[in-house]
């Protein structure tokens, strides 16, 4: 047999096997498309018809109004579906509680837990209510968050965006309760200065009256004594008698106690105002000729121990007009009760 025409023979075969092959490819790709247009995209758009729509079709205002709860117990499959329908065209995924399109859905998989149309549509529309849990997270609306988070779970618990949102859940709760806190001081840091600039203004609208009361005494004290030396001398004749109360102005000139000019208020202690307690100190000191107090020494307290400090600095603070006694000033020895009330 000729070689050349067994060689001219395969290249016709082969030549005529590349048209068929590739007649071939072209059909399964017409049959790919056919199918597409013809099965799947049918059926992907029968999906998002019952789903009711693209979930991220734009919603007008008007339709965002919250609807009142559904009887969705009450509800058989169709109008369950129906219901998610209007709720996922409205896009109100998981809230409001008992008229959304999760909790619809969800109960439809109750009813028939095979529904294909229910659950395509809740693992389709996921993402998009967990952005709505999210929005709900970042609002602080936490306890709406929390019911969003499980409402997502019941859906598709070992989703990990579940996850995600629970850890952004527990970060805003953590964030809330330290700012609860710092406020929760602030208001008490507030009441303790409020608590202590009235403690302070008590205390020395107390001295203020206290020294009036001391200066009234004195005066009266004065005044009893140098009636007492004008009655006791004898008057013989007109110029006699005058000397005698001469004499008598003079003793009680001679005679003068020290008059405290200004007070110091005494600082309540941070401890004894955080307890609320309440006790009064009687100090004993000296009067120095120069009107300063010097020997503050604590006499008797109640509660012993728990003001006697503050009373002490106070009364240190105390400036006077000393003692006269035949016009020179001197040291005299003096105490006082300081009230410590709230």
């Amino acid at each position: 047999m000729d070689t050349r025409y067994i060689l001219d023979t395969r290249r016709h075969a082969r030549g005529a096997v590349r048209p068929l092959v590739i007649a071939i490819l072209a059909i399964f790709a017409l049959l790919a498309v056919g199918a597409w247009f013809l099965i799947i995209k049918p059926h992907q758009d029968l999906i998002m018809a019952d789903a009711g729509g693209h979930p991220s079709t734009p919603v007008s205002t008007a339709t965002r109004a919250a609807p009142p709860p559904a009887n969705v117990a009450a509800m058989d499959l169709n109008q369950l579906l129906a219901e998610a329908r209007t709720a996922m065209n409205e896009q109100r995924y998981l809230a409001p509680t008992g008229n959304n399109a999760f909790e619809f859905y969800l109960r439809v998989l109750e009813k028939d837990p095979g529904n294909k149309v229910a659950s395509d549509a809740l693992r389709e529309t996921f993402p998009f209510a967990a952005s709505s849990a999210e929005q709900a997270i970042n609002s602080r609306d936490l306890g709406e968050a929390q019911r969003q988070i499980e409402l997502l779970a019941k859906a598709d618990p070992a989703n990990f965006t579940l996850t995600i949102l629970r850890s952004k859940l527990d970060a805003q709760r953590k964030t809330l309760d330290k700012q609860q806190q710092l406020a929760s001081e602030q208001e008490k840091a507030a009441q303790l200065a409020a608590q202590k600039a009235a403690a302070e203004k008590q205390a020395a609208d107390q001295l203020a009256e206290q020294q009036k009361a001391q200066l009234a005494a004195q005066q009266k004290a004065e005044q009893s004594r140098t009636a007492q030396q004008s009655g006791a001398t004898p008057a013989a004749g007109g110029g006699t008698a005058t000397a005698a109360a001469d004499g008598g102005g003079n003793a009680a000139a001679a005679t003068v106690a020290a008059v405290l000019v200004k007070g110091a208020p005494a600082r309540y202690p941070t401890a004894a105002m955080r307890a609320r307690q309440e006790g009064w100190v009687v100090v004993s000191f000296t009067v120095d000729p120069d009107g300063t107090t010097s020997d503050v020494k604590v006499v008797e307290s109640q509660p012993r121990h728990v003001f006697d400090r503050a009373a002490v600095d106070a009364v240190e603070r105390y400036r006077f007009n000393p003692a006269m006694k035949d016009g020179v000033a001197v040291s005299s020895v003096k105490q006082q009760r300081i009230e410590f009330k709230l």
